[in-house]
C-alpha cells in the first residue's frame, strides 16, 4: 500500500484515486473516548425528539403519512445498476449494491432533512418549553397551531450554505414561524435560492465560497440576540440528527432479511462536502456495527476538504486552495474548501477511507443509474458511485479489504451502500440539462 504521503500526493494531483485511512482502529478500542463527545443516549434522544414532533410534520406535510410523519428514504437493491457498472468500467463489484435514497426525503429532498430539521425542530421545542408554550407531553401537533408560529416568529434562524442545508433550514423554520435567513455561497444553484424565496425565506448571496458564506452569516446571527445560526461546521445536533439514521437503516435491513456480521460485511459510501452529514451518518453505524461496517466517503476530485483535513491531520485548518485545488466543482453539495473541525477529529480513527471523484464521472454515474434503474439524483449524491466501482480496481483499497479480512467469500456476501444525497427537488428543467451534461 502507498504511503499517506503518496496517496496524498495523487489527491494533489487531482487525481481520481483511493485514500486509505492510516488511523483507523478497532471500534472497541475507540468507541469510549468517542462515548463522551456523542454518546449513545444522546443519539437515542434525538430519535425520541423527532418521534415526538412526528404529529407535527405528518400534519404539515402529507407525503410523510405512510411513515407517520417520521422523515425516512427507501433502500433500494439497484442490480441493473450494479451490472452496468462493472461492464462501463470493467470492475467487479461483489455482494449487493443498494442505494440509500436520501435523495428521495420529505421536505427538503436531501440527507440534510436529517441534520438541517433535526437543529431546527430541538430550537422550537428548547424555546416553546422555555415560554411555557410547551410540555412534552403535548401533541407536538401544536407547533401548526397560529399562536405557536407567532411565538416562535419573533425569532430568527440563520445559516450558511451551498443549498441543500439551506434548504432543510429554511423549509423547516419557515414553516415553524421562524423568520430566516440563509447565506448562500458562489455555488448554490439558482433553482435552490428560488426555492427558499417562495417559502418566504431570505436569501443572501455571496460572489465566494462556502466558508464565507458560514463566516458572515454567523457574524450576522451573532450580532441578534433573538438569532439562532445552524453551524455546519461546529453543530452537534446537526450531527446527531445525522447519527439517528443509522439505527432506522438497521431496521431496514432487517426487514430486508440482511444479516450483518463479520462474515456479512457491510461497506457505505456517502458523500462528503464539509463533513456534517456523513460523518454523523457513518458514526451512528460505527456504534452499531462496529467493526462490521466499513465507511468511507466520498468527494470531488476538485474539492477533497475532509480528505485532506483528516489525512494531514490538519481538520478544519486545511483548506483546498492551500494544495493548489480551486474547491469549485459540479458538484455544488460538496463545495466545501475547509472541512469541520469536528467530525475530521471525531472520524479520524473511524473512517476507512475515502474515494475521489471527477465531476465528468458524476454525470456519467447519474445518466448510468438512470437508464438502468430509472432514478435520477443530483450530479453531487453520485459521488457515492466512485466506491463500489473503486473498491477493488484501486489497489490500496484492495489491500485494505485484504488486511481486514474482506476476502472473496466475505465480499460475495457483503451488502455495498451508495448513499445518495440529494435529487428530489430538481426541477425539470435542470434534470434534464444534467442528463445532458457531458464534460
Amino acid at each position: 500500500m502507498r504511503t499517506n504521503e503518496e496517496m496524498i500526493a495523487a489527491v494533489v494531483r487531482k487525481e481520481e484515486t483511493t485514500w486509505i485511512n492510516p488511523w483507523l482502529l478497532p471500534f472497541a478500542t475507540t468507541s469510549a473516548t468517542c462515548e463522551l463527545v456523542v454518546s449513545d443516549e444522546m443519539i437515542a434522544d434525538a430519535e425520541r425528539r423527532l418521534d415526538r414532533f412526528a404529529p407535527f410534520i405528518r400534519k404539515c406535510w402529507p407525503e410523510t403519512e405512510q411513515t407517520n410523519g417520521l422523515i425516512e428514504s427507501p433502500l433500494t437493491p439497484i442490480p441493473k445498476a450494479q451490472k452496468k457498472l462493472e461492464e462501463q468500467y470493467d470492475v467487479s463489484i461483489p455482494g449487493r449494491l443498494f442505494l440509500k435514497m436520501d435523495s428521495h426525503l420529505a421536505i427538503a429532498g436531501s440527507v440534510k432533512a436529517r441534520g438541517g430539521i433535526y437543529e431546527v425542530l430541538k430550537h422550537a421545542e428548547d424555546l416553546a418549553l422555555e415560554g411555557g408554550k410547551l410540555v412534552e407531553t403535548d401533541s407536538y401537533e401544536v407547533f401548526a397551531g397560529e399562536e405557536m408560529q407567532k411565538y416562535l416568529h419573533q425569532y430568527t434562524v440563520q445559516v450558511g450554505s451551498t443549498g441543500n442545508l439551506g434548504l432543510s433550514i429554511g423549509i423547516m423554520s419557515a414553516a415553524l414561524g421562524f423568520k430566516v435567513i440563509v447565506h448562500m455561497s458562489a455555488d448554490a444553484k439558482q433553482w435552490k435560492k428560488d426555492l427558499l424565496r417562495s417559502k418566504g425565506v431570505q436569501v443572501v448571496e455571496y460572489a465566494d465560497d462556502y466558508s464565507k458564506a458560514v463566516a458572515e452569516g454567523r457574524k450576522n446571527s451573532d450580532a441578534d440576540p433573538m438569532s439562532y445560526f445552524v453551524d455546519d461546521e461546529k453543530s452537534v445536533n446537526l450531527f446527531l440528527g445525522y447519527a439517528v439514521a443509522a439505527k432506522r437503516l438497521q431496521k431496514q435491513l432487517t426487514e430486508q432479511g440482511i444479516t450483518v456480521d463479520a462474515e456479512h460485511p457491510l461497506l457505505v459510501y456517502i458523500p462528503a462536502g464539509v463533513g456534517g452529514a456523513p460523518g454523523g451518518v457513518a458514526y451512528g453505524l460505527k456504534r452499531i456495527f462496529k467493526d462490521n461496517v466499513h465507511c468511507f466517503f466520498c468527494e470531488p476530485v476538485l474539492c477533497p476538504s475532509v480528505l485532506l483535513g483528516i489525512a494531514t491531520q490538519k481538520f478544519e485548518k486545511c483548506n483546498v486552495h492551500d494544495y493548489g485545488i480551486s474547491g469549485v466543482t459540479h458538484a455544488d453539495g460538496l463545495a466545501c474548501a475547509s472541512p469541520s473541525g469536528f467530525v475530521t477529529r471525531i472520524m479520524t480513527n473511524l473512517l476507512s477511507g475515502e474515494f475521489t471523484v471527477t465531476d465528468a464521472k458524476l454525470y456519467d454515474y447519474l445518466r448510468l443509474l438512470y437508464q438502468a434503474e430509472d432514478i435520477q439524483i443530483e450530479p453531487s449524491s453520485c459521488a457515492a458511485f466512485a466506491g463500489p466501482v473503486g473498491l477493488l480496481h484501486y489497489a490500496d483499497s484492495a489491500e485494505y479489504c485484504a488486511a481486514h479480512g474482506l476476502d472473496a467469500a466475505k465480499l460475495a456476501n457483503a451488502v455495498q451502500i451508495s448513499w445518495a444525497t440529494g435529487g428530489r427537488l430538481v426541477p425539470e428543467e435542470n434534470r434534464v440539462e444534467y442528463l445532458n451534461t457531458h464534460l
